[in-house]
């Protein structure tokens, strides 16, 4: 048996490691552009970018290093405030984001990028900076000039914190870590933005000129770092050069400070005394190894332009001896207890197939519980027996155990907001409009295949919004509205159920025109009565499509049918309103999860169905005096002064024709999330119970009012009603014609 290839697994987690980098990246890019502008979040994006970098330079992924390595470089230059955040800056840094997003899918698909995809935005980016140093030094003649090792950061430190934690960071790289794509200055840089630092350079591995290797690592450094940040911010620092270099951190904050020989002081002035900085004495330092050069960085410098060469000599350090700062020779007074940081939250990364088979083996653990369960009822042990009691309570471990391993496969819909900001970049880009992106509810947890499918739809969807539910800038002027169209997408949870909304500030739905086209189409005939909630309905019309034009986005017709055919195959519904001058909105409502529901068990013509609980409000008995005669095979519920279809679920599903005397009858209530409600006949309830979802669409299609199967206690086959799609579908026959009564009689 082959053993699994130990780099192939690594090279699969750093890809994992991308995805959510690159999340990290869209989140402080959103935030900039909102207006945030706070260091830490620029420096969150560059670090996303460079950390992206060194991984894939340690896997050889030349295209996406160099993309990497000048999209840093323009970060790093925002970082150090010669470029502004501007809104078209970060535009472009965002197009940046989804070229990188598209390298690295590239990459882990061996596939090779457009360069006609990639160039231009790198020119982009050149722009801002100008070319690569290392494109300037190719194209010059060699001239010898002076190394200087000078590190440019502001060396007037505030100076340290009393009671802050000291640690000693010891980093000496190998030749392996430049060939990586790594840079130690980025990494000194980082190390200093996290408290007061100081640096040594130790240049004694350095050899004679003549027998230097260029490609080799002589220097090392000694960072002694005073911060408030736990020790793992500072490993963090090094992620993507682990095994690239020699690298020691240790907490120094209780250890002897070493320092030189120096003569006695004087006494210690009491402490209430104010200290008067010109009477200390001054000591000279004694001779130091001229291999060791030290210098004071703070997290409040600003570093200057640093070279982009992926070489040690574009590391400096001062080589100017200086006295020691008094501050460096005082006793160190008591620190105070530093506030323990909390700690992340441990996670570990799971092959999505293992989580697949352990929800099915949840799905056979609720079926088996729901046999045991109907057995006991059946051999008829009382219910305050031990084994009714002890079967109870394996109920309820089996419905926790199944909550868990939901909440396993449950993600974020965030990862899917952030490809729908792509989308609407793109699209308002080759459409020349203006749009604006909100997102609520990002954090809402949906089903991980809920969310793999339904990124069709709602790109769909989405482009629709764009093309035709915002006007151009010039409308939008004229109809008092600001030049940026808003496009809201939106994600929350609401009756056991999700709901993503999609909403537009244009000008509404035309319905003048959409029943015109649905006329001159010939899919309403023109005389026909139709309320604005079924005149919006004609858009998931096949075929249907108000572009006068077509283009690259919209106008061949095929379009919201597939979305809403997309939708149902997930056991969801989709519906529209809109506001004539004030927007559109589509609502897409789906299942929390496609493997287990909350059912009502109830019996029709001699069948079992499964209603899920969450679409039914009440249940009642039906009484003949609460019907009313509405046409010569229907009749109506009134229910408080408000009168509602009435279903009879066997007639409907073809079971049986219509009872004569529906008087005693049970009612289940349901509704759906527009409010629309109707009251089904059924004969019997027998119990509410969990089941588990079984599909039908891949062997029988859509089958009108049946989302999907479950096998019961007894073994047998239930079909999963969609009480949505059966009251759109309804024939509402809950009476026989008198002609038919007298043709039978």
């Amino acid at each position: 048996m082959t053993s699994p290839d130990p780099m192939a697994e690594i090279r699969a987690s750093f890809f994992v490691e991308c995805d959510e980098l690159l999340e990290a990246l869209q989140d402080g890019l959103t935030q900039i552009d909102s207006g945030d502008t706070d260091a830490e979040t620029v420096n969150v994006c560059f670090r996303a970018v460079h950390s992206i970098k060194g991984g894939a330079g340690a896997f050889g992924l030349e295209d996406l290093v160099k993309f990497a390595h000048r999209y840093e470089t323009v970060l790093d230059e925002v970082r150090g405030g010669r470029i502004a955040p501007e809104h078209d800056a970060i535009l472009l840094f965002m197009r940046a984001a989804d070229i990188l997003q598209d390298i690295v899918r590239n990459s882990r698909d061996d596939v090779q990028s457009d360069p006609a995809t990639v160039e231009p935005t790198l020119k982009e980016l050149e722009a801002l900076t100008g070319p690569l140093e290392e494109e300037e030094i190719d194209a010059a003649d060699f001239q010898p000039m002076a190394l200087a090792f000078d590190l440019d950061f502001d060396a007037t430190s505030e100076g340290a914190v009393d009671g802050l934690p000291t640690f000693e960071i010891e980093f000496r790289p190998v030749r392996e870590l430049f060939q990586s794509g790594n840079e130690p200055l980025h990494l000194i840089r980082a190390l200093t933005a996290l408290g007061t630092a100081t640096i040594d350079c130790d240049v004694s591995a350095v050899p004679p000129l003549e027998d230097l290797d260029p490609e080799d690592a002589c220097l090392g450094w000694t960072v002694r770092l005073e911060t408030d940040r736990p020790e793992n911010d500072i490993e963090e620092t090094f992620d993507f050069v682990e095994g690239l270099c020699a690298l020691t951190i240790s907490n120094i904050s209780d250890a002897d400070v070493l320092l030189p020989t120096l003569p006695m002081l004087p006494p210690l002035p009491d402490p209430e005394d104010a200290i008067d900085e010109t009477t200390n004495p001054e000591f000279p330092l004694p001779d130091l190894m001229p291999s060791r050069l030290t210098l004071v960085a703070s997290e409040t410098a600003e570093p200057t332009t640093a070279s982009n060469s992926d070489s040690a000599s574009d590391i400096p350090v001062s080589t100017a001896e200086a006295p020691l700062p008094p501050a460096a020779i005082r006793p160190t007074p008591p620190a105070t207890p530093a506030a323990k940081p909390v700690a992340a939250n441990a996670t570990v990364r799971v092959d999505l197939e293992r989580v697949e088979r352990l929800v099915n083996l949840v799905g056979e653990l609720v079926i088996n519980q729901a046999m045991l369960s109907q057995s006991v009822t059946e051999s008829g042990i009382p219910t305050n027996s031990p084994v009714a009691q002890g079967l109870e309570d394996f109920m309820q471990l089996t419905r926790d155990i199944q909550d868990s391993v939901m909440m396993i496969r449950a993600q974020p819909v965030k990862s899917l907001f952030q490809r729908m900001a792509r989308i609407v970049r793109e699209s308002s880009a080759s459409l020349d409009k203006s749009v604006r992106l909100v997102t609520v509810g990002e954090t809402t947890e949906v089903d991980k295949t809920v969310i793999e499918r339904l990124a069709d739809p709602l790109t769909h969807m989405i482009r629709n919004a764009v093309d035709h539910g915002l006007e151009n800038a010039d409308d939008r002027i004229a109809a008092g509205k600001p030049k940026d169209g808003c496009i809201t997408l939106l994600a929350a949870h609401r009756s056991g159920r999700v709901i993503i909304e999609v909403s537009d500030d244009g000008p509404g739905i035309d319905r003048a025109r959409v029943r015109e086209i649905a006329e001159t189409k010939e899919l309403i005939s023109p005389n026909q009565t139709l309320s604005d909630a079924e005149i919006d309905a004609l858009l998931f019309l096949p075929g249907f499509s108000t572009a006068k034009q077509v283009s690259n986005l919209s106008g061949r017709g095929v379009g919201m049918d597939v979305v809403r055919n997309a939708i149902q195959d997930l056991g969801g519904r989709v519906a529209i309103s809109s506001t004539p001058g004030t927007g559109t909105t589509f609502t897409i409502s789906l299942p929390l999860t496609l493997a287990v529901l909350d059912g009502m068990v109830v019996g029709a013509a001699d069948e079992t169905l499964v209603v899920p609980l969450g679409a039914i409000v009440e249940t009642l008995m039906l009484r003949k005096e609460d019907m009313r005669t509405l046409g010569p095979e229907t009749q109506v519920l009134r229910i408080r002064d408000d009168f509602v279809p009435l279903l009879d679920l066997g007639a409907e599903l073809g079971y049986r024709e219509p009872l004569s005397d529906y008087n005693g009858s049970v009612v289940l209530l349901i509704t759906t999330d527009d409010g629309v409600r109707a009251a089904m006949i059924v004969d019997t309830i027998h119990e509410q119970r969990q089941v588990v979802i079984k599909g039908l669409q891949d062997s029988y299609g859509h089958v009108p009012g049946i989302a999907a199967a479950t096998i019961l206690g007894d073994g047998r086959i239930a079909l999963i009603l969609d009480p949505v799609d059966l009251m759109t579908t309804a024939k509402g026959r809950t009476r026989i014609p008198h002609t038919c009564l007298d043709l039978a009689g």
